[in-house]
């Protein structure tokens, strides 16, 4: 029989990191005006950390009054003494740091080779601290994009960047983003923005990259060029050349012409006056999709060609309506994802309230099959412009529909059904989460919906259908 008593042991080893006297290493951490001193024992150290195993080994260390000194200034004070906490004691906390402390905890653990936590902490960040990250992009890309096994955390920014470039490309830290970075995303097929968005971008970049440039273009000599064009070099062949009309051509790039490899602008010059497509050196036109099978529509429920088809019937145009991707004219903004924080009535409310066109996507836990709805309007808190009938209150859209897949990746069983009663397309019950029409659509009794086509909507099943909802996620769809 064996007995373990793992809390009397953390507490333990708690007391040693706090009041022990018996120490033999002092960490000094920081730099400049916040340097700070911690004190720790090098067994426990080495122990813990394959990194401290190496730096404390006896050909490394320095010693002061048989006192082992080490320095991290790399490393801020409350970064390390999370750091000793998990050494000491085996557990992190995150609900008092800052963001950026946690960011900077990131770094540490890679540093640290404390590759279990270093991945945990990398799904918080993605996970819980998604709004943080969209707002510091180019914060969170610098601190991460050298770290090898940082993959999945610098993917999901630059997929944020491709899913909303002009949020980051307006930015003011735009102008600093790092070049190694800057040439990453131009790589990408899924950047979604106009060809000639990107070149003026490219252009204000490498501009502030040379302080001596920021002068009025009308006083540029060749030299300038020259330093424009050195500054530019491996960026020019990743711009889609054949996504810029032959218009924006001559306004914008033709007078950049000093700093375009005569072989690039020759093959230009050929595409735009010959119609003869590149033929080697210019990359085709961006797709609007990544590589990876979520890319920048990150979903649960459907793909991003299921995406495309909803866009399209928002558009009132066929499903199998090939849009032209270098022009996104959408964007999808999750608010709310019942795995995440929970599925019922109640919680749908608080997160999808407001005259906001959204999209709701559920999936069924008995039939696997896909139901959605599309309202122009929203789903509740939608005012008091509306029919009241029997303590109920209709609102009127001529846009909404509702729509079912067989499964994630099925475009070819889809079915619609556009608004037929539009004085009711939307209704608020207190008991439902959303309704589109009396029922065509709902959200009853938290964790179920059901099909029930009643006129309010074309039909899509022709029988009813009630389920549970295994996931459901909301996105407020912007118009761009």
């Amino acid at each position: 029989m064996t007995l373990t008593f793992h809390s009397n042991l953390l507490k333990d080893l708690s007391l040693i990191l706090n009041d022990a006297d018996d120490y033999d290493v002092i960490i000094e951490v920081g730099e400049n005006q916040n340097i700070k001193e911690f004190r720790a024992h090098s067994v426990i150290l080495r122990a813990r950390s394959p990194y401290f195993k190496g730096a404390l080994s006896a050909n490394w260390i320095t010693k002061k009054d048989d006192m082992i000194m080490f320095n991290k200034p790399n490393v801020t004070s409350t970064v390390f003494e999370m750091i000793l906490k998990y050494f000491y004691t085996g557990e992190i906390d995150f609900t008092k740091q800052s963001d950026v402390d946690i960011l900077g905890f990131l770094v540490a653990t890679d540093e640290l080779l404390l590759e279990e936590l270093f991945e945990h902490v990398q799904d918080y960040l993605i996970n819980e601290k998604t709004s943080w990250i969209d707002e510091n992009l180019v914060l969170v890309l610098h601190a991460v994009f050298k770290l090898d096994n940082c993959k999945k955390l610098h993917d999901y920014c630059l997929d944020s960047i491709c899913e909303d470039p002009l949020q980051f490309f307006t930015s003011d830290d735009f102008p600093s983003i790092n070049k190694e970075i800057f040439l990453g995303l131009l790589k990408r097929d899924d950047l979604q923005i106009k060809e000639i968005a990107i070149w003026e971008y490219l252009i204000k970049w490498g501009i502030e990259q040379t302080p001596d440039l920021r002068n009025n273009k009308a006083e540029w000599n060749n030299e300038s060029h020259e330093v424009l064009k050195k500054t530019l070099d491996q960026f020019i062949p990743l711009i889609r050349f054949v996504g810029i009309s032959r218009e924006e051509f001559f306004d914008k790039v033709r007078p950049y012409k000093a700093i375009i490899p005569n072989h690039i602008y020759e093959e230009i010059e050929e595409f735009y006056y010959k119609d003869n497509l590149p033929k080697t050196t210019i990359l085709p036109p961006r797709t609007g999709f990544s590589n990876n099978s979520t890319g920048n529509f990150k979903s649960k429920i459907i793909n991003k060609k299921l995406a495309n088809i909803i866009v399209n019937w928002i558009d009132k145009k066929d499903a199998e309506y090939a849009r032209t991707i270098n022009d996104p004219s959408y964007k999808f903004k999750l608010i709310y994802l019942g795995s995440r924080v929970g599925i019922n009535n109640e919680l749908f409310k608080i997160k999808c309230n407001g005259r906001l066109a959204s999209l709701v996507l559920v999936k069924g836990k008995k039939s696997n099959k896909i139901f959605g709805g599309y309202s122009s309007i929203g789903f509740n808190k939608l005012g008091d412009q509306c029919l009241i009938e029997n303590n109920i209150r209709y609102y009127h859209s001529t846009d909404n529909f509702i729509f079912s897949f067989e499964n994630s990746e099925d475009a070819q069983n889809m079915k619609i059904g556009r608004v037929i009663n539009k004085q009711k397309a939307i209704l608020e019950y207190f008991n439902n989460g959303f309704n589109f029409g009396w029922g065509s659509f709902c959200m009853y009794s938290h964790q179920n919906f059901q099909v029930n086509n009643r006129d309010f909507y074309e039909e899509i099943s022709p029988y009813y259908i009630y389920d549970t909802i295994s996931e459901i996620e909301t996105f407020i769809i912007i118009k761009r």
